[in-house]
């Protein structure tokens, strides 16, 4: 299933690194919410990006936004990367993928000629009513976190 912009966001409840339950509710009709999901904590990719949404973290709550980082990693896991990365954000754990496949996310990847499957890079902006007003797909990492930051304040204009 491919989620498209303009339309609701499927809400979800999950774990975060401390094992307290998130909602896409808990932030309705306040906050607009940038979700993003990857593929793994540790790896090169996956840092940047997350250290990318850290240092411009005062930029989105500037906007009204809150972060949100999804993967199928552990809370243990996810404890570690945002201990190590000084992340201020929460990761919230997926590790069943259902998350992920309710976004459409949850993909067959194909890497060295091996396929598996896995979470394809992608970050929605959400806004307060619960709508996707943009999604961003097989998402590359530079420049992705100002295009979203772009995106936002032009949202937040309007």
């Amino acid at each position: 299933m491919t989620v498209l912009e303009g339309r609701q966001a499927p809400d979800f409840s999950l774990k975060n690194e401390a094992g307290e339950m998130v909602s896409l509710q808990d932030f309705a009709g306040d906050k607009y919410v940038v979700l993003y999901f990857y593929p793994k904590d540790m790896t090169p990719g996956c840092t940047t990006q997350a250290c990318d949404f850290r240092d411009a973290q005062a930029d989105f709550s500037a906007l009204n936004a809150v972060i949100l980082g999804v993967s199928a990693d552990s809370e243990d896991r996810h404890n570690k990367f945002i201990e190590k990365h000084g992340l201020p954000f929460s990761l919230l754990v997926d590790e069943d993928h259902k998350v992920s496949e309710d976004y459409g996310v949850w993909v067959e990847k194909n890497m060295y000629g091996k396929k598996f499957m896995g979470i394809e890079r992608t970050t929605y902006l959400i806004d307060p009513t619960g709508m996707i007003v943009k999604e961003w797909r097989k998402v590359k990492v530079p420049n992705h976190i100002q295009d979203v930051l772009e995106t936002l304040k032009e949202i937040s204009k309007q």
